[in-house]
């Protein structure tokens, strides 16, 4: 009686292992089309994010979190035409994406950002306290991923809105 017991318990545990990793891993995202929206940066001079050229886009974002959101695509843009137009970001940390969306390596990514590839700000606050950032290589490929801004730091650890920050929503308590 004590084997079936602990088989049984065994089982359940294997079951509810592989279903926490399916929602995860799979459940939640799903694809994004292509849309002029997706692929913005913030402007110098105006502040104000503007589309830019791209093709071969791919994209995946979940509904559970606001920081789940990748992209790849390609830019005709050149680098310097980026860098003279639009706003750099130096603190750009690419989040992993899951594994069967293959385009998108954030550890490559990542390390290209200390010298190969450049970030720049698409969107500030797209959601409260995440900034949509976009890195782009010398050849034209491009990745997007969203990450937690200094406002969203603070506020989503339960402190105050620190001056300088938009106020903050009712949604985020």
């Amino acid at each position: 009686m004590a084997r079936i017991a602990i088989v049984g318990i065994l089982m359940l545990a294997v079951i509810a292992g592989a279903l926490l990793y399916y929602q995860q891993v799979y459940a939640y995202y799903t694809l994004v089309q292509a849309e002029n929206a997706d692929v913005r940066l913030t402007n110098l001079v105006t502040g104000e994010a503007e589309p830019i050229l791209f093709d071969n886009f791919q994209a995946i974002d979940a509904d559970s979190s606001p920081i789940r959101y990748r992209a790849c695509f390609t830019t005709p843009l050149s680098l310097a035409t980026l860098t003279e137009t639009f706003v750099i970001r130096d603190d750009a940390e690419p989040r992993t994406a899951p594994g069967w969306f293959d385009c998108f390596d954030a550890e490559q990514i990542g390390a290209d950002l200390q010298g190969e590839a450049i970030a720049f700000l698409a969107v500030e606050n797209i959601h409260y306290g995440i900034d949509r950032i976009v890195a782009v290589y010398p050849d034209g490929r491009a990745y997007a991923w969203h990450q937690i801004n200094e406002c969203g730091e603070v506020v989503f650890d339960g402190n105050p809105v620190p001056e300088g920050c938009p106020a903050r929503p009712e949604s985020t308590d």
